[in-house]
């Protein structure tokens, strides 16, 4: 899966990361190395199912795809 993100660089020094495509995932770091490390971390908790929080019935599917 490829995703655009927003790399900025912070007042405070470093840098804020963003991906526009999944709203409040947002990271930062010290370098951009970091940044961007940080928010492909911040991508797969985003994007990670948590099946306590889920209620599905019986008859419900999941199903994967790639994008």
């Amino acid at each position: 899966m490829k995703l655009a993100v927003v790399l900025e660089p912070s007042e405070e020094g470093g840098y804020t990361v963003l991906v526009p495509a999944l709203p409040g995932c947002i990271s930062e770091g010290d370098s951009r190395e970091e940044a961007l490390l940080n928010i492909e971390e911040a991508i797969r908790l985003y994007l990670e199912m948590d099946d306590d929080l889920l209620e599905l019935s019986p008859q419900a599917e999941v199903v994967e795809i790639a994008l």
